[in-house]
């Protein structure tokens, strides 16, 4: 087991930032949102092939705006870090 001591010297050494964390659970973020657009997609493709090509232009422009988020995520520690 490890004794209090060690346990405090070890969280005092820890470096880093809030924005290192906010872009983490951003990029994870990013990654469930454009799994679930396409995802969903795929399902309606398979219900409706007709509308294919349609469906696609919307998925991508779903797949955009989601990704664009996520680079908000990582420009905005920058832009206000200190």
């Amino acid at each position: 087991m490890y004794s209090l001591e060690t346990v405090t010297t070890a969280a005092v050494g820890m470096t880093g930032s809030l924005g290192n964390v906010g872009y983490g659970l951003a990029a994870i973020g990013a990654g469930i949102g454009i799994g679930l657009v396409v995802s969903k997609t795929i399902e309606s493709i398979a219900r409706q092939p007709e509308l294919a090509s349609r469906l696609q232009v919307t998925m991508w422009i779903g797949i955009a705006f989601t990704e664009a988020l996520a680079l908000i995520a990582l420009a905005t520690p920058f832009i206000f870090g200190k």
